[in-house]
Formats: C-alpha cells, sequence, structure tokens
C-alpha cells in the first residue's frame, strides 16, 4: 500500500499527481503508527514489532473469516419447500426440502468472497485509503495468492491423498469455465495495465472487468445444469447420482451401500450398546459425507487457531470406529471403549436376577473388566425393595477383593421360603468403592435387582409390550409371553390373531394356537410367520389375543398387543434418513453457536471447552489468539433476530474490512523498515497469511472427498472473483471519482504487469498438467493422486513454477532484470 510510502512520481499525462506530505523516509501508513515518537524506535526492533503484529492479525482475520464464512454456510444451507407428486403419499403429494442456493453459484459468489475477503478488502482500502490512487500492495497481494492456491495448493492435494486413490473432478463443465475465466481475467488484466490504455484504467475497463464476475457466475450455472448439454429427464432432485445408491439432504450425500456394509459389521458385536452404535454411525457418515468449500475451510481454521472442531469425535467411539473398520474388535473390550484401557473397571455381570422362592439362594455374578493387572477392593449391601431383609431374604454387607487377573466373583444370598403366597418381591444388591480407589471405576451396572418368585401359584400370563414393530423380511415375528407372580404346575394358554390392515395368508400366518408353560418357565415366545411378498406395501397391523388359560393361571393387563409390519425397503429408507439428517443437524449447531453466552464460553475456553481433546498445540493457539476469540466474540450469531445469518455476515464483513486495513499498514510499514518492496511483500508475506487457510481446507477436502471438486476445483473460480470483484470494484470507485474530476485513473504497470505475464505461463503450463492428468494413463487418469512415482512428480513441478513465480517477479521488482 503506497498511501504516504511511494516516492514514485506520478505520469503526466493527465493523471492526478499522488499526495506526498515529505515524510515518505518516515515509513508510515493510513492508520498506523499510533504512538507519538514511533518513528523515532530503533528500526531493527519496531521491524520486529511490526513483523509479530503482522503475523498476529493473520490470525485474527483468520478467526473473523471463520465467522464470515459460518454465516455463509447458514445462508446457504437455506431450504425452501417443494411439492412432488407421490401416489403413495396422503393426498397424492409428497412435499420435501431442497436447497435455496445453487453449489455452483454459492461456490462462485458467497463462497469464494467468503475465502478470499481479506484480498479484495485490501485492495478496495488501498485505493480509498490513498485518496483513489492506485496502490501496489492490494493488487499484487491478488496475483500473488492467486499464484499460491493454483500451483502450491493444487500440488499439496496431488500429493496428499491416500496411497492408491485417485480423485477426478466431477463438474467438469464447471470447471473449465472456471479455468477459463481465471486465465482470462489475468490475460485482461495485463491488457489493462500494459496494452489497451498504458498506466491507466479508462472507465469502460474498469466496468468491463466488473461485469465479468456475474457474467461468470451464468456461465458456470448453464454448465452446472446442462442447459446446452443433451437434455436429462430427470427431477429437479436427483435421488441416485453416479456409482452406487445415494441419497440427498440439504446437499449432503451419504453412499447407503457403505453405511448398509458398516451396519452388518457393527451387527457382529452384540455388545456395542445403542448410544455407541449411533456414534459409530455418526463417524461412518462423516466419513462418506460430502461437504462444502466453506465447511472444510472453516475447519481449517478451527484447527489452526485452537478453537472448537467441526469434525470431534468421541475419542473412545474413534477408537472403536476404527478398530471395527481394521477387523480388530475382539482385541477390545466394552469397557475399554467406554473407560479407555488404564482402568479397572468393576459392576454386576447382569441388570437383574430371578430366583424361586424355595430355591434357597441366588448366585450374583459380579466382574471385572478394563485393566486386570492390579488389585482391586470394593464394597457390597443389599437394600430392601418390596422384599424386606429377614423376613424374605438375608441381608448381607461386605467387602471383596479382586486379584490381579481375577475377572469374576459371586455374591450367594440366602433366600427366605414362608410357604404363604405372595405378589413377586425384589431387593437390590449395590456395589461401592473407596472414597480413594484410584485406577478403578464403577461400571453402567453398579446396582442390580432380584426378584423372588412366589412358586406357590400358577402365575398370570400377559403380553411384554402392548406393541411390536417387525420388518417384512424378518421371517418370523417374536411375541413374548410372561408369567408373573408365581409358576407353579404345568399351564397352558391359547392366542388367535384378528386382521386389520394385515391380512392373514397374504402377510402373515395366523389363526390360533396354544403355548405351553412348564412348572418353573417364567417367559415363552409366540411364533407367527411374517410373509414377504417383495412388494412395495405400507405399513399394515394385525391383533394377537390370548385368551382360556388353564391350570388355575389368569390373565394379566396385557391380554391384546398389536404387531404391525414394515415395509424393509422403506424402513431401511426411513432409518437412513433420520440418520443422516440427525448427522446433518449436528454439523449445523457445530459450525455456529446458538447464543452470545455461547459464543464468549467458546472463546475463553481452549477448544472451545472440550478440555479432554485439547491437545498442547492447542493450548499454545489458544493463548495466542485469545484477544481476538473475545473480540470477535461479540459479533452476532448466525440465527441472531432470526437473520438467516445476514447480520452475522455483514458485521463479520466489517470486521474483516478493518483488520484488513490494519494488515495493509503492517505488511507496508515493515516492508518499507525492511527496505523491501510492496509488491514483494504482498506476493510473499500477505499472499501466504491469507492462503494458508485454504491450504489446509484443500487438503482435508482431497483426503475426505470422493470427489476433487472441493480441493482443487473451486481455485480457479476464486482465482477470478479475486480479479472480477478485488479489481473490478476499486477500479470502478477510483474510475468513477477523477473522471467527475475530468482526469484518468493512473496505475503503475510495472512489477504488476510483469508478475501477471508470469503467472499467466505458471497458469497455462498448470492447466496444461491437470487436464493430462485426467486423461493419460500415466498419472491414473485423475487430477488427484494416482501412482506414487507421477504425483509426487507433478507436485514438485508445480511447487518449482510457484518459486520461479516468487523468484522472477521478486527479481523485475527490483530492476535486477527486465522482462
Amino acid at each position: 500500500m503506497d498511501m504516504n510510502i511511494s516516492t514514485t512520481p506520478a505520469p503526466t499525462n493527465g493523471c492526478p499527481v499522488p499526495p506526498d506530505n515529505g515524510n515518505s523516509s518516515a515509513c508510515t501508513g493510513l492508520i498506523l503508527p499510533i504512538i507519538p515518537g514511533e518513528e523515532d524506535w530503533n528500526q531493527g526492533f519496531r521491524g520486529f514489532l511490526y513483523m509479530a503484529g503482522l503475523l498476529w492479525s493473520f490470525m485474527g482475520v483468520a478467526i473473523v473469516a471463520d465467522i464470515f464464512m459460518v454465516a455463509i454456510e447458514v445462508i446457504t444451507s437455506k431450504t425452501k419447500k417443494v411439492k412432488l407428486a407421490n401416489p403413495d403419499a396422503p393426498g397424492g403429494i409428497e412435499e420435501i426440502e431442497i436447497r435455496v442456493w445453487n453449489d455452483t453459484v454459492a461456490n462462485l459468489t458467497l463462497m469464494a468472497l467468503g475465502s478470499s475477503a481479506p484480498e479484495i478488502l485490501l485492495s478496495i482500502i488501498e485505493i480509498v485509503g490513498n485518496n483513489f490512487h492506485a496502490g501496489e500492495l492490494g493488487p499484487s497481494t491478488i496475483v500473488g495468492s492467486a499464484a499460491f492456491n493454483l500451483l502450491v495448493i493444487t500440488a499439496v492435494c496431488i500429493m496428499g491423498i491416500p496411497k492408491g486413490e485417485s480423485k477426478r473432478i466431477r463438474t467438469i463443465k464447471v470447471f473449465m469455465v472456471t479455468t477459463s475465466f481465471s486465465i482470462f481475467a489475468y490475460i485482461w488484466l495485463f491488457l489493462v495495465v500494459s496494452v489497451i490504455s498504458e498506466s491507466k484504467v479508462d472507465l469502460w475497463e474498469a466496468f468491463v472487468t466488473f461485469l465479468c464476475f456475474p457474467i461468470l457466475i451464468i456461465i458456470a450455472f448453464v454448465a452446472d445444469k446442462d442447459y446446452c448439454g443433451e437434455k436429462k429427464e430427470t427431477t429437479e432432485i436427483e435421488l441416485g447420482v453416479g456409482e452406487g445408491e445415494k441419497f440427498f439432504t440439504a446437499g449432503h450425500e451419504v453412499d447407503r451401500e457403505v453405511v448398509r456394509d458398516f451396519m452388518k459389521e457393527v451387527g457382529k458385536h452384540p455388545d456395542i450398546d445403542e448410544s455407541m452404535i449411533a456414534k459409530l454411525v455418526a463417524i461412518e457418515c462423516q466419513q462418506h459425507q460430502h461437504h462444502s468449500r466453506g465447511w472444510y475451510r472453516i475447519n481449517a481454521s478451527r484447527n489452526m487457531m485452537g478453537r472448537t472442531k467441526v469434525d470431534e469425535q468421541d475419542p473412545h467411539a474413534l477408537e472403536l470406529y476404527n478398530k471395527i473398520k481394521n477387523k480388530e474388535l475382539p482385541n477390545l473390550s466394552k469397557d475399554e471403549l467406554e473407560y479407555g484401557t488404564d482402568k479397572a473397571v468393576v459392576e454386576f455381570a447382569a441388570v437383574s436376577y430371578s430366583v424361586m422362592e424355595n430355591a434357597g439362594r441366588v448366585k450374583v455374578g459380579i466382574v471385572r473388566r478394563g485393566n486386570k493387572k492390579s488389585q482391586v477392593i470394593f464394597k457390597y449391601e443389599t437394600l430392601d425393595g418390596t422384599a424386606e431383609a429377614k423376613s424374605d431374604y438375608v441381608p448381607m454387607k461386605g467387602i471383596m477383593v479382586f486379584e490381579p487377573e481375577e475377572t469374576e466373583k459371586f455374591l450367594e444370598i440366602e433366600i427366605i421360603d414362608d410357604n404363604e403366597w405372595e405378589p413377586d418381591e425384589t431387593f437390590f444388591v449395590k456395589l461401592t468403592l473407596e472414597e480413594k480407589a484410584d485406577g478403578v471405576v464403577l461400571g453402567k451396572h453398579p446396582i442390580t435387582e432380584v426378584t423372588i418368585i412366589n412358586d406357590d401359584e400358577p402365575g398370570t400370563l400377559e403380553f411384554a409390550k402392548t406393541s411390536f414393530l417387525v420388518t417384512e423380511n424378518i421371517g418370523k415375528a417374536e411375541l413374548p409371553i410372561q408369567r408373573l407372580n408365581g409358576c407353579d404346575g404345568k399351564i397352558e394358554v391359547t392366542w388367535r390373531t384378528k386382521d386389520i390392515e394385515a391380512v392373514n395368508g397374504k402377510d402373515f400366518e395366523g389363526g390360533e394356537g396354544t403355548l405351553v408353560f412348564e412348572h418353573g418357565e417364567r417367559e415363552k415366545n409366540i411364533l407367527i410367520p411374517i410373509i414377504d411378498d417383495q412388494e412395495y406395501e405400507k405399513d399394515e397391523s394385525f391383533q394377537v389375543e390370548l385368551f382360556d388359560p388353564t391350570g388355575g393361571a389368569q390373565l394379566g393387563r396385557l391380554k391384546k398387543t398389536v404387531v404391525t409390519i414394515i415395509n424393509d425397503d422403506d424402513y431401511k429408507t426411513i432409518l437412513d434418513r433420520v440418520v443422516n439428517i440427525t448427522h446433518i443437524n449436528m454439523d449445523r449447531l457445530k459450525l455456529g453457536n446458538s447464543s452470545y453466552g455461547d459464543q464468549f464460553v467458546d472463546a475463553m475456553n481452549v477448544n472451545g471447552g472440550d478440555v479432554e481433546n485439547a491437545t498442547f498445540m492447542d493450548y499454545i493457539l489458544h493463548f495466542l489468539t485469545f484477544g481476538w476469540k473475545v473480540i470477535f466474540a461479540i459479533i452476532p450469531p448466525p440465527n441472531f433476530l432470526n437473520s438467516g445469518g445476514w447480520i452475522t455476515f455483514f458485521v463479520a464483513l466489517g470486521f474483516i474490512g478493518l483488520l484488513t486495513a490494519i494488515i495493509g499498514d503492517l505488511a507496508s510499514i515493515f516492508g518499507c523498515i525492511a527496505g523491501i518492496k510492496d509488491s514483494v511483500t504482498a506476493i510473499t508475506f500477505v499472499a501466504l497469511g491469507t492462503s494458508l487457510p485454504d491450504l489446509f481446507a484443500s487438503k482435508t477436502a482431497a483426503t475426505n472427498e470422493r470427489y476433487a471438486d472441493a480441493a482443487i476445483g473451486n481455485v480457479t473460480g476464486s482465482n477470478s472473483v479475486n480479479v472480477f470483484l478485488g479489481l473490478g470494484t476499486p477500479w470502478v470507485i477510483a474510475s468513477i471519482y477523477w473522471a467527475s474530476k475530468g482526469q484518468d485513473f493512473c496505475i503503475e504497470a510495472g512489477s504488476l504487469g510483469v508478475s501477471v505475464v508470469i503467472y499467466t505461463i505458471c497458469a497455462l503450463i498448470c492447466t496444461a498438467l491437470v487436464a493430462s492428468r485426467r486423461v493419460l494413463e500415466p498419472f491414473g487418469k485423475a487430477e488427484l493422486g494416482g501412482p506414487m512415482n507421477m504425483r509426487y512428480l507433478s507436485g514438485a513441478f508445480l511447487i518449482f513454477l510457484w518459486f520461479m513465480y516468487i523468484l522472477l517477479s521478486s527479481l523485475q521488482a527490483y530492476e535486477v532484470i527486465n522482462l
């Protein structure tokens, strides 16, 4: 940013002369310095302070850009309801939700603005702050950032995906459009500053530059929709695209076959409880789910700044997930999953026990899991329920010890038989630990229930539940019948089915039958075959009723139950949709806080308060960025006043503008003190500082996504937008200003023109390489990955091009060479 620093004389062909206050040697900027007399400090120390301030400000802009991207994610995830004809839906109409924003349009407008806002605003602020005179910092930052994005990010993504994998760009027509525009943008930039009207920008040139932005969006949208291609017979919402069966929810995609296979693998391990299964399915969905470029950008920024991660997973669930995927689950116990491998876990072997009143004793099992290498001491005691100590059982209280490698013990409790009929009664046994028990925890079952079953009555019979849900392909429905309040003697009970929507003989094989309970038996199942007719049907139900018990038994309250048969295909669809939508909603909640209170809690605590999963580096980064986090916590949350993210968008944009002005001053003054030209500072320090989050975002997207679009497909579009908005907007402003004064808006072509030419040559070579990788067998016919030797050769070549761009542009700026 030249501001008061440049001493280069202005052109004399009708161009205005830049102001010169005669203090150019003091190295000052638009806002800085703010401390009186700072110009007289030791220049080495002052340079160090400005360098440190520049790096610290890069952290700040990454944090506020994260908030800005969250607002954009909320805005672009907005949905609307549409109605589709569906003969199976009520009234023949199905109402579903689709996204309002087209992905291509979102990527080229708000998403591109979100990732490039610092560069764009720097160029605008530089011209406005410099009294509408052109500077070098803003334009050179845009070109330098484009070079880093195209060459370095593409190189890292080519080399960074797992061994043996290859990934192609899916929306190749859109990529071709944005690539063509990105090359045209910089050719046009060179023509404007060096050929058409050398060293000045006419008003029509400024407007053409700006208008290329909406033209790019329109053409890319047409390419995305394939309006100029072969007409496709498809609905507005595609339910299946590409290989495999998929479904889409709010733009997110999950391969159902992958999830289904994973669920089969989980089903082989019945020890895993429902809550852990839900976590495992969420991780599996996360692994195969499509995320936007913005999602990866936000996650990269948060990983760099010690903030709450958007892809944080329960560490124990993640450990189990990896064990399942690697077929290593037998080495991991249920308790190691819940409590880790360094603790011993003590609990009852079962949550409840039953014993006949005349059995004399009940044997209660206690198990030790997890760490088995140490001695474990614990206490036990019995507690009354409906059963009373000394009249129904003999109370017990004491201490037990697990020796090393000992995993099971039994506690025998004496039962008192009074030979009088009583209803079934219960008492409890409880485990406790010493107050200072280290390395030992109680498991999920520290209390167990013991039921004393009266053996002097035949009992009462009833269904275990009021209703049962079965899938059409289950084979047989098992309906448990319980025998309560006694189990003396042999009894029988008759059952019969009654059609509701389901029809006997068509949907199930029902009728009547008899269930026999032998002496002492407490539970038996009625088995009813279910018929799978391979046709789609809505949910259908039938009723089962108990009647005519024998042997003195009675019927309980639940004499009837309803069995509902769900079409298995529909059941899977509903289940998958619920899992997917739940996961997506969790992602959305993680991206943005719901209140100011949550924002300040997140800002003031390392890793957003998740200390358990915080790393040492998270603590260091939290310390360095604490001030920025607290300052930016005052930005309204995305749901503030139900604005749909727009208030957050504009407030965050204002903060980015203010911080960008400070960065411009810091970079310019640091370069002045160190003797580095603005153009060189821009293509190195500033371009790197604003582009690093994009590098990490693209690397993660390249690894996680099925296609290369989110990794490199958006780089060319972002580079185009940088020129059309980042230069078109300030050029229009400055051109109008000077035209109103009857003068021309002038710009020094010099090093900028040469830098653009060098970059354009590198961009053409890079584009040719990427195109070759897509079609040539030695590269694996894919933009990313492929054979290891070719991927590293491609990546190294692109990084070499970037170094050559930096070197040649810097030498030209210092007039060491004259290109």
